[in-house]
This record gives structure tokens, sequence and C-alpha cells, in this order.
């Protein structure tokens, strides 16, 4: 397989493979890989796409998926365990601190006690965005502490349009620490909703902090599922999850050319028009937020440059640079 798929992006050496091209669908089965598009929502959340189309088109295509609707699961639900289409019961989690972390569970039955748990009772009157409060370390703490049987993987890193709904936007900003990225399974390295600069730049940094790869389409749109997939040499689900973490993905696909990302966006901005006055509320809230956090961080900055200041070696009266020194130099010319 590995002949088949030239072109590996260097940086990806070391820890999974990325290719910038369309998916292989049949080469991918004949090398016993399975493979899921690893960002997808549907009707539950921000799309207009009924998780019964999905499921027949996945079929119809020959590729798996995993429903990654925005803090709901009722998709993910009942797509799962079916035994025509390989799907990964999934969530994408907007954290009250900002970036989009992407939870992928081994067992439905854990998604569910997972969102009733932590998820349900932070969720906003629009469900899809920014929890109230559950920030990106409130879900590793709680991974970690509680050991829920899952891969994490922030979702578009680098954000979208300037927003902080990305992991490494937000170290880069310096609202989060790098250690927060390796705490991580794995990173997004292939979203097509973004650049391919973006792309490349979350990839360079999973690499640096050697964790795994992920890739999905971010897809609302029906037409789009399955065009960037995420593909392990695997016999099941748990196989292909434990591959993910273990840094033996293989992510595949291309990024939507800009009238197909202006159409996604438009439809998601549909949606989120039914629930105009809340996402208002929660968008504006998140907008002051970010504010206080740059005011915060230059407040800082300029703290710590006054206190370097006033720490610095008084000069003694007569060394050069002094006043006094420079009084006496003058006087003597």
């Amino acid at each position: 397989m590995e002949k088949a798929l030239p072109s590996l992006t260097p940086s990806a050496a070391a820890r999974g493979r990325v290719l910038f091209s369309p998916p292989m669908y049949r080469e991918l089965e004949e090398e016993g890989y399975m493979f899921a598009d690893m960002h997808f929502h549907t009707n539950c959340s921000d799309s207009f796409t009924k998780i019964g189309d999905a499921v027949a088109l996945a079929r119809k295509r020959g590729t798996g998926f995993a429903v990654t609707d925005h803090n709901l699961i009722s998709s993910a639900m009942r797509a799962t365990d079916r035994e025509d289409v390989f799907v990964v019961p999934g969530m994408e989690i907007s954290t009250t601190d900002g970036p989009h972390v992407l939870t992928y569970f081994y067992e439905a039955k854990d998604l569910q006690d997972f969102w009733k748990r932590h998820i349900r009772p932070n969720l906003q009157t629009c469900p899809w965005l920014a929890l109230r409060k559950f920030t990106t370390e409130d879900l590793l703490n709680i991974v970690e502490e509680e050991d829920w049987h899952c891969v994490v993987s922030a979702a578009h890193p680098m954000g979208y349009f300037g927003t902080n709904k990305g992991v490494e936007v937000c170290i880069r900003k310096g609202y989060l620490d790098e250690d927060i990225a390796r705490r991580l399974d794995a990173y997004e390295v292939i979203c097509s909703g973004m650049s391919r600069e973006s792309n490349l730049a979350a990839l360079d940094s999973a690499a640096r902090y050697g964790i795994g790869f992920t890739g999905g389409t971010d897809g609302h749109m029906l037409n789009e599922i399955g065009n960037v997939v995420t593909a392990v040499r695997a016999s099941d689900r748990e196989e292909f999850l434990d591959g993910i973490k273990k840094g033996r993905s293989l992510v595949i696909g291309e990024e939507k050319i800009a009238a197909r990302k202006v159409m996604m966006g438009s439809e998601s901005f549909v949606r989120f028009l039914e629930h105009a006055p809340s996402a208002a509320y929660v968008q504006t809230k998140s907008g002051v937020r970010s504010l206080h956090r740059s005011v915060k961080k230059g407040a800082k900055a300029l703290k710590d440059q006054f206190g370097r200041f006033r720490n610095r070696a008084p000069l003694r009266p007569g060394s050069p640079g002094s006043c006094l020194s420079w009084g006496r130099s003058s006087s003597a010319r």
C-alpha cells in the first residue's frame, strides 16, 4: 500500500501518513484498511442532512463515517452498530473557552452516558454553541480522571476565520498551554473546510507534539461525506480507534473549493437562524471573553516588562551611563 501512496508529507513520516488527494477506497480495502470520514454533521445540529440519507450515501460510496454533531448525539445513537456501514459514534464538543474538540467513543452506550453526565447539563438554548461551563481542560480532566474509553482529537486546530475554535490557534495566542495539545490523542490534520496552509500548520504541530492524526470533511452537506477519510489497518472499530491513538492512521483527502465552502457556511447559517437570539447572545459572550483574554494577556506583558525594568541593577554614581558621570564629563569639557 505504501508504494501506491507517494508524495507523503515529510513532517508526518514519524507518526502517520497524510496525502492531499481524493481517497482511493478500493485500494484501501484491498490493503486491509478500515476508513471513515471522521467529521460529519446531520440535522441533529447545524446541518440539514438526515442521518438516514448519510448512511445510505456512505453505503453506496463504500465509506465509513463518524457522526459528530455539535454537543448532541441523537443521530449518532441511531446510526451506530449497523452491519452495512462502518459508523463511529462521536460528538464535536463546543467548549466554553473556544476550541471544538472531536470525541470518538468505542461504544455508543459510553457516548450516551458521557453526554448525559457532562454535556447535557451545560447546553445553551442553542445547543450547538459553546457550552456553559465546560472548557477544553475540563474535558481532558474528565476523560482522564474518569477513564472514558474514547479518542479525543482537536477539530480544525487553526480555527475558522480568525476565531478561537481550534486548539492550536488558542495555543499560539497564549490562551492555552502546549500541554493541552500533548494530552490529546490527535489533531485533525485535513479538515476540508480549512485552507491547505492551515491544514499543514495543524500537521506540523501534531508532529511536533507527538500525537496522532485524524481527517474529515467537517461536512454539512450530504454529498461531502467521505471526501476526506482516516484509514487504519483494522478489522473492527476498536482496532481502528486504537490505531489512531497509536499513530498508525493514514489521512487522505482534499480541501473544498471556495464555492463549496460558501455553500456549507450558508447552510449552517440558516440553521443557526432558528436560534437567532440565543446564538447572538452566545457568540457575543464568546467575543467578549476573547477580548478579555487579549486585554489580560497584554496587561501581563506590560507588567512583566515593567518588572524587568525595575529589577535592573541601579547605576552607581560616576559609573559610565550615570547622570553624575555625564555631568562631570560635561563640566570637564
